[in-house]
């Protein structure tokens, strides 16, 4: 009926030009991202979800308990890591994970329903390839690799649909003695590493989002996949302690985490986390203080193994100067770091710490700031004398600091260390960073090789640092290296760490062990500041009575002698002799060691004493297979959280946090140049959209359609030519 055409025309008009407002509404009906998808996948909220096909299923979840036994100044630290397969598939579970940079790993459980697995160390490669033969005859296998001293790969393979295997490693380390105060610090998310380099290289297989660069051959490693902070899903920790120190103790605190404290009849002293359950994204650090007066001044651990004897030692010189000293004049560097990492409260503790270090400063003093990110810049050309103009200068110059770009640490220290033409008796150099880098050793070598009469006293800021490139980096730089875990100490930490600078240091230490045979680690001890204790492992054979520690401090003769009869028994001590020896020649390198030679040495130490090392891993082996066979595992690598504080936007930008590799056809460098100073790079897989509807395509569409409506009506008309209305 002709009469009827027109309002079908109307209709269909007011429908297509419509249809761009309507279409977002009826796409976007789920109130929560990806809330579709859960339902009908049947799966919760608080899961990390993968795509199949067109919709989304659970991906394999992680979860860890945590159980550290103190003894004295050392402590026996369990972590068990479960991994659990909600698929349909046969899976390998890769997850990349920190650990305490000087802890000697040596144990590894595998646990599927109660059948228990326990692994052994061999020589890297070795042990690489008798997981790869495991995982493709369908057994279940784990393998524990270490990247870095404090950077650690967890790989499962066979995990079964529905099925949960449980992985522990065991580690023994001596606890941080400084000042009256005892700590430990359990690391407990990888942060984003900034990784320089423009020249893509080949490299070992990784499961990281960045590639293989010449600074960092191995990026792919040290780079797990982080998720969103905007996601609900968690990696759920907990955490217990027990302290038996031998010693009452004054109190028990945590700066990182609210705790719970039950001081038992004996002498012990029970941890918890209050919340039970935390997600992994910052490091949980626990300090004890002794009573009054019942500080130890002197300890010994002793084990014996095969026919060696093995001795952790520690002694604490007394602070107290023999004679008033007058303070020396001195040139004072401050470098702080404000990278993308460093934005929000870490940039805050920066300022910070930065600020209280110029009020250090007296007039007698010269001094620079340097800032750095991407690029370097000082406040002034050369260190300036410190007078209240240019205090004020600096003042505004750091109240202005924003944290922004990468974290190109190379040049920063390089223009730190760099020798001027001041003539202040001491020269000291304050870093201020969260360490968020990957070329660590390029750093290592830089330090060692520049360092000249300065001191390098690392500031470690935020939720995670790393700690291994702050300890280290005070290490060859003679300095000392304190972490502020509380934003609220930002004051009373630096203020310690000026207390330390202010007074003598103890140096050119060494122990006669009476003429014994003795190999001990460190070969050379390094300076020991006020309030810190002298620790050395040593391996001998026979009996030997006594050592005497000599010295100075500051200009006065040091000698301290002590009895090595008695001493607690402690298991473990041969591991931690033989990670400080690995240490020992790690750093070998630096002074020209053939890379081959300290690889052989180090697989070696690692195989004799059952420690994981850089060429040693530790492997567990099903002895039957329970996947079917000709199957292939698909692999999943098991996300991170992005460490608390950081700004997600200024360490990935405003693309999705990576998950993999950028594709290889695209040069890294290109990538880079066109994002400079980002962590992390574009391409993040697997995520659902955040609530987002494709509006631009919507729009597109609903033109495309309005035309095609214009135009049906206009053939419509064309068609009945002798048609009126009426």
């Amino acid at each position: 009926m002709p009469q009827l055409d027109r309002p079908l025309h109307i209709l269909r008009f007011s429908i297509l030009a419509f249809f761009p407002l309507i279409a977002p509404m009826v796409w976007s009906a789920p109130s929560t991202p990806g809330e579709d998808e859960r339902r009908r996948n049947g799966v919760g909220s608080g899961t990390l979800l993968i795509r199949d096909g067109d919709l989304f299923r659970e991906a394999p979840a992680i979860s860890t308990d945590v159980a550290i036994e103190v003894t004295g100044i050392l402590a026996r630290t369990h972590v068990r890591q479960r991994f659990s397969n909600p698929t349909d598939e046969w899976i390998e579970g890769v997850y990349v994970f920190p650990l305490p940079e000087d802890s000697a790993v040596d144990t590894l459980e595998m646990q599927i329903g109660e059948r228990k697995i326990v692994g052994r160390v061999e020589e890297r490669e070795r042990a690489r390839a008798a997981y790869q033969k495991a995982k493709k005859e369908g057994r279940k296998t784990s393998l524990v690799e270490q990247e870095r001293p404090n950077v650690f790969t967890t790989s499962v393979a066979n995990v079964g649909p529905g099925e949960t295997v449980a992985v522990t490693i065991a580690y023994s380390e001596d606890v941080r003695y400084d000042s009256g105060r005892l700590s430990l610090r359990f690391p407990m998310v990888v942060a984003p590493r900034f990784i320089p380099g423009r020249s893509e290289i080949g490299g070992f297989e990784g499961t990281g989002w960045a590639t293989h660069e010449s600074g960092v051959p191995d990026a792919e490693r040290i780079t797990p996949p982080v998720e969103h902070p905007a996601s609900d899903w968690m990696h759920p920790v907990r955490i217990g302690v027990r302290i038996a120190g031998g010693f009452p103790l004054d109190r028990v605190s945590s700066p990182s985490h609210t705790i719970d404290v039950v001081h038992g009849d004996e002498g012990h002293h029970d941890v918890t986390l209050r919340e039970g359950a935390v997600p992994a994204d910052r490091d949980f650090v626990l300090e004890w203080v002794p009573a009054r007066g019942a500080a130890p001044t002197a300890a010994l651990f002793r084990e014996r193994r095969d026919d060696a004897e093995y001795a952790l030692l520690m002694v604490l010189p007394s602070s107290e100067p023999a004679t008033a000293t007058s303070r020396l004049s001195r040139e004072t560097i401050i470098v702080v770091d404000t990278s993308g990492s460093m934005a929000g409260p870490s940039m805050v503790q920066a300022r910070a710490a930065v600020l209280r270090a110029l009020e250090t400063l007296r007039p007698e003093d010269a001094f620079n700031v340097i800032a750095f990110d991407s690029r370097t810049q000082s406040l002034f050309p050369t260190s300036r004398p410190a007078t209240a103009e240019a205090i004020a200068s600096a003042r505004r110059f750091v109240e202005l600091l924003e944290a922004d770009g990468g974290t190109e640490m190379h040049a920063a220290l390089d223009a730190a260390l760099e020798p001027s033409a001041e003539s202040r008796a001491v020269r000291q150099v304050i870093f201020v960073t969260d360490g968020a880098a990957g070329n660590e050793q390029a750093l290592f070598a830089l330090i060692a090789r520049k360092l000249g009469r300065s001191r390098l006293y690392t500031v470690g800021i935020g939720s995670a640092p790393n700690s291994h490139f702050m300890t280290k980096a005070a290490a060859f730089g003679r300095g000392t290296f304190t972490y502020i875990a509380d934003p609220g100490a930002v004051e009373r930490e630096m203020a310690q760490l000026f207390e330390k600078i202010e007074r003598p240091v103890f140096h050119d230490l060494e122990v006669d062990w009476a003429g014994a045979a003795v190999e001990a680690w460190p070969a050379r001890i390094p300076d020991v500041y006020a309030g810190e204790p002298v620790v050395v492992v040593a391996r001998f054979e026979g009996a030997v009575e006594r050592a005497v520690l000599h010295g100075r401090r500051g200009d006065a003769p040091l000698s301290i002698e002590v009895p090595l009869r008695g001493g607690a028994e402690h298991v473990g001590v041969d591991k931690l002799w033989a990670r400080r020896k690995v240490a020992a020649v790690m750093d070998s390198l630096h002074a020209g060691a053939s890379s081959d030679d300290v690889s052989a040495q180090v697989a070696a130490l690692g195989v004799e004493h059952q420690i994981v090392t850089r060429w040693s891993s530790l492997v567990a082996l099903e002895d039957a297979p329970s996947a079917p066979l000709g199957l292939s595992s698909a692999t999943h690598r098991i996300p991170t959280h992005l460490p608390a504080g950081m700004v997600f936007e200024r360490v990935f930008g405003a693309q999705s946090a990576p998950a993999a590799p950028p594709p290889r056809s695209i040069p890294m460098g290109d990538l880079r140049v066109a994002q400079v100073g980002r962590f992390g790079l574009p391409g993040r897989a697997g995520r659902l959209p955040q609530g987002a509807t494709p509006q631009g395509l919507l729009w597109l569409l609903g033109g495309a359609a309005l035309a095609a409506s214009l135009g049906l009506t206009v053939c419509s008309r064309g068609a009945t030519p002798g048609v009126k209305a009426g």
